[in-house]
């Protein structure tokens, strides 16, 4: 690993979880990681609910847009973490995979995608203290 660990957050459409985690993330992580996130088959905007979920706890994703998965955002990942891409994933020998199982939260009304971040949150906290240490 890098003295800053770089972490891929990968999902089908890129429009939800792994851009709710790569949010997260960036936010916990405050310059520690390096935060990227992907889709195997991006969708054309940020699913609108997870946008709003992410507002209400001040973090604003409303200017990131789905991004497509490439082997050389993979090959430069220190950790990838998937969250329903399946076998679209690449897979590269050496490099550290987890695979969160993780409710999609693609056509879900508000209330619905509140459990998801926060769930999303507390997986993404386990993965910086695991990477980084805990910062206190």
């Amino acid at each position: 690993m890098s003295d800053v660990p770089e972490v891929l957050f990968v999902c089908v459409h890129n429009a939800g979880r792994s851009q709710m985690a790569a949010a997260l993330l960036d936010h916990h992580a405050q310059g520690r990681v390096r935060v990227r996130s992907a889709g195997s088959d991006p969708a054309d905007r940020v699913n609108p609910a997870v946008v709003e979920a992410m507002a209400e706890i001040g973090l604003d994703i409303s200017k990131e847009f789905p991004k497509p998965l490439t082997d050389d955002a993979v090959e430069a990942a220190d950790a990838v973490v998937t969250m329903g891409c399946g076998d679209a994933c690449p897979f590269y020998p050496a490099k550290r995979y987890l695979d969160w199982q993780v409710e999609d939260p693609a056509g879900k009304p508000l209330e619905a995608v509140r459990p998801i971040r926060d769930e999303i949150d507390r997986r993404v906290r386990g993965l910086l203290d695991d990477l980084v240490g805990p910062s206190h």
